[in-house]
């Protein structure tokens, strides 16, 4: 009977217990409590959940983070041993009597810990995971929640999210970054970062590794200067504070209903994404980086980039590039420099330029109180200052920020771009000067004969489209029903006067995409299946942000699936393209009757209004260059699945190069332009800039050099001159980046400054070529076929193209065991000299990064 009602009792103890003090509420941690792996606490709006995960297809990694609750997926916004996992699921999160959370292991071995200053063990301290996702530790009894003893804010992972905060504590020491997670399935520290950069005034930097990969720019009192598009808006506002105590920015939610974050994804690209409930998806709603004109000091000294612009990079006014010879093949490694120089003497002054990126501003100084006048009178004082202007731009500016040296990163905006005043001599003030003033006169003495000049042109036009249009009609072009939408019928014209689009139906209107001196295929009409604006609408889901499988000068690919579930991939112009106006031609022309297992397939065309798409044949492994660049994902492709895409774009080539209708010259192959079926076949692809050639023809020149640094042959980036030997030269450096597993122009070894060409061509000379070896690749080598892979890849990339072989003999080779000729010097490579460095095999010079694609350029 005494030891029923001492059993009562003590439920009825364990109850009160629960139901008051001696439990503890589900979104705090108190002292001496200790979490394990499916034990969570939630904050009190169910918004955030803290525990044990495991992320994406890894095995036997398990973490501490923090996630989305109420969005399915589950997104982990902030991870605390992100680079010391848990290999089993027998972790324990504490948190101690003195203030530390301490990850440990079922050993006891301390994984990770908080990184505060322990603090006395009397006082009542509990960890809380609140509604903004931010966990922190704190006195229970003090109401004060704002002045955390340690918060995870503090301590971001890979992203910000509302109430975050990116830059420095200048009282506690605290520097608030972010860095990408590897990649998906892996949170540990990957190569991208973002910080707000207090050398000189403060600005945001993106960097890889530790190179600069892109820069935000300094605040200008209404945005960063290199964000046009970061604007008021009603998801939230932003703000950034600079004072004696802290330096950062921050944004905050307007509407705290909204779920909004930003994030560095592990490819490096920074996005600024927004959740649609209704779709249970992510969507990106602005990026900082948008085109080549981003990428750090892509002009180099005083240049400036203009998107708008071919090619992009011009010298600011009153300067000239340092070697013209590179800058008209587009090396604009050595930037701009005064076309008079300054020598500090009377006279100099400051020209104002308009709608700018402001340029880099490690070396700069400011002044927050300084007016306009005051800080030209300091810049004029002293003769190491290149340049000024006002600080805050909103109202009437205040404040002055000064640049010494040379001007880097500097780009031109159509619209919300910042003011620059940049010191020149008096010879170029004066000749502003002088245009400014005769320009009224100028104009008056030139309007009336220009106006006539352009009405006599308009005249002229008019009347040779109206011949044009009856010759059109008296030969009797047919008309081809589109196949996937019945309502609109269309005729694709192609001739080497230009294309044309001829239509019979409401829907469809004519259009003329201008004169091509490139291609001289001859007049023909090709029979290409049209798809409607609507249906291409529907199957990308309007064009979703996350239906872009990827962007190139053409402008964004989105994946697409049509009503019959077939996935396509949609290759959209931009409309601000004018280079991708003659790559959509073009490409049209080189592809649209090519029919080869190694190359990808055109299904059809769209062309409605402004909207000129190329549809393809979807392939879900995407590039290439997605694996083999990818520490994780190259992995999967052994040794076998290399050699058979090797030879499949080998005989993709030969096909191009010999077995064609017309012999067709890529001009642009590259890793990331071979795609990958769900087989793992090679697919050439982008022939945007393909030229083709009659039967008896060898080799051409072009004004207009295109492909990509790195791949590009010597006589070819240097002298315009290509033929079938140079697509042979690319495809030399792509086999040794598939048997590396390294960008040739990323490569640089540690005990040499050889390029990866320089580094396979050395090897070979010492009989060395299998240190050449990607690690991944060890357990599936087949010796034979390694060798003779790199020996082939060596002997496509030498200097002279005679000395190259063609593609029937490359894939001779690679399929026998006979003797292959020596290889001789390659061309583009980098070896050691008594004189140090140099180019080996040619004079031409560049410093452009592997995956700059050059698109119109002035050859010689």
């Amino acid at each position: 009977m005494e030891e029923g009602i001492l059993t009562k009792t003590k439920l009825l103890s364990l109850v009160l217990c629960a139901l008051l003090t001696c439990t503890h509420s589900a979104d705090t941690i108190s002292a001496n409590q200790t979490i394990r792996n499916g034990e969570t606490i939630v904050s009190p709006q169910q918004t955030f959940e803290l525990g044990f995960f495991k992320p994406g297809n890894s095995t036997n990694r398990y973490y501490v983070g923090i996630w989305y609750k109420k969005i399915s997926t589950g997104t982990v916004v902030w991870v605390a041993n992100r680079n010391t996992p848990l290999t089993t699921t027998s972790g324990e999160l504490t948190l101690t009597p003195h203030g530390l959370m301490v990850l440990r292991t079922a050993a006891g071995n301390i994984v990770w810990s908080s990184a505060n200053s322990s603090t006395p063990a009397a006082r009542n301290l509990v960890a809380r995971l609140l509604d903004t996702g931010n966990l922190i530790i704190h006195d229970q009894h003090s109401v004060d929640q704002e002045n955390p003893i340690w918060q995870s804010f503090d301590f971001p992972t890979d992203g910000l999210l509302p109430g975050m905060k990116l830059g420095q504590d200048l009282v506690t020491g605290i520097e608030r970054h972010f860095t990408s997670w590897k990649s998906a399935d892996d949170p540990s520290a990957g190569e991208f970062s973002a910080w707000l950069d207090t050398r000189g005034y403060p600005q945001v930097i993106l960097k890889e590794g530790q190179q600069i990969k892109f820069r935000a720019g300094p605040w200008n009192g209404l945005r960063f200067s290199g964000e046009p598009d970061l604007r008021p808006n009603p998801i939230y506002n932003f703000h950034f504070v600079l004072n004696s105590k802290e330096i950062y920015y921050q944004y905050n939610l307007i509407d705290t209903s909204v779920v909004t974050r930003v994030v560095l994804q592990p490819n490096g690209r920074m996005e600024r994404l927004l959740w649609i409930n209704s779709r249970q998806e992510w969507i990106v709603y602005l990026t900082p980086e948008t085109d080549n004109c981003d990428r750090y000091a892509m002009c180099r000294s005083f240049g400036s980039c203009n998107i708008d612009n071919s090619p992009a990079c011009d010298c600011l006014e009153g300067f000239e590039p340092t070697a013209p010879e590179q800058w008209t093949v587009a090396d604009w490694s050595q930037g701009c420099r005064y076309r008079t120089p300054l020598d500090c003497g009377p006279g100099e002054g400051f020209k104002k330029y308009t709608n700018l990126k402001l340029p880099d501003t490690q070396w700069s100084r400011f002044n927050l109180t300084m007016n306009h006048e005051g800080c030209e009178r300091v810049c004029k004082s002293n003769c190491s200052c290149t340049a000024y202007t006002s600080v805050n731009i909103s109202g009437p500016g205040s404040g002055c920020l000064l640049w010494f040296g040379d001007l880097i990163d500097i780009r031109t905006f159509a619209e919300n771009g910042d003011d620059l005043y940049i010191r020149l001599p008096p010879s170029e003030l004066d000749s502003t000067e002088n245009s400014e003033s005769s320009s009224g006169g100028r104009r008056a003495r030139v309007i009336v004969p220009v106006a006539t000049v352009i009405l006599v042109i308009l005249v002229s036009i008019c009347l040779f489209y109206r011949s044009r249009r009856k010759t059109r009609k008296r030969e009797g072009r047919k008309f081809i029903p589109n196949m996937y939408d019945h309502n609109i019928r269309v005729l694709l014209v192609l001739s080497n006067k230009g294309v044309y689009i001829i239509s019979g139906w409401p829907g469809s209107h004519g259009d003329e995409f201008g004169h091509d001196r490139e291609n001289n295929s001859g007049e023909e009409d090709l029979e290409l299946p049209l798809f409607g604006l609507s249906t291409l609408l529907k199957a990308t889901n309007n064009f979703s942000i996350n239906n872009i499988l990827g962007e190139g000068g053409f402008g964004p690919v989105y994946k697409g699936v049509l009503e019959n579930g077939q996935e396509i991939a949609v290759k959209r112009l931009a409309k601000t393209s004018t280079q991708g106006l003659h790559e959509f031609k073009n490409e049209v022309i080189s592809i649209s009757k090519l029919q080869h297992r190694n190359l990808v397939k055109l299904l059809g065309c769209c062309i409605e209004g402004a909207e000129k798409m190329l549809i393809y044949e979807y392939m879900p492994n995407k590039g290439l260059d997605s694996f083999i660049f990818d520490k994780t994902r190259s992995k999967l492709l052994d040794w076998p699945v290399r050699f058979h895409i090797i030879d499949g774009i080998a005989r993709g080539l030969l096909y191009l190069h010999r077995d064609s209708r017309l012999r067709i010259i890529h001009r642009d192959l590259k890793v990331s332009n071979i795609l990958l079926d769900s087989n793992m076949n090679p697919k050439i692809s982008d022939f945007g800039m393909a030229r083709s050639f009659g039967r008896n023809q060898i080799e051409a020149n072009t004004n207009r050099v295109v492909g990509t640094y790195g791949y590009m042959a010597p006589e070819y980036a240097g002298h315009g001159i290509f033929s079938i030997k140079s697509d042979v030269y690319s495809f030399g450096v792509l086999v040794l980046e598939i048997v590396c597993g390294e960008k040739n122009r990323g490569f640089f070894h540690k005990e040499h400054s050889n390029n990866l060409i320089g580094h396979a061509w050395g090897l070979h000379k010492e009989g060395r070529s299998l240190q050449l070896v990607a690690k991944c690749l060890v357990e599936s080598i087949n010796l034979s076929q390694v060798l003779r892979s790199i020996h082939v890849g060596l002997l496509c990339v030498q200097r002279h193209p005679e000395d190259r072989p063609t593609m029937t003999s490359v894939i001779l080779m690679l399929g026998s065991e006979g003797p292959l000729p020596s290889p001789k010097e390659p061309g583009f490579f980098i070896g050691k000299t008594s004189e140090n460095t140099r180019y080996s095999s040619s004079t031409f010079e560049t410093s452009s990064t592997n995956e700059l694609s050059i698109t119109t350029l002035n050859g010689r």
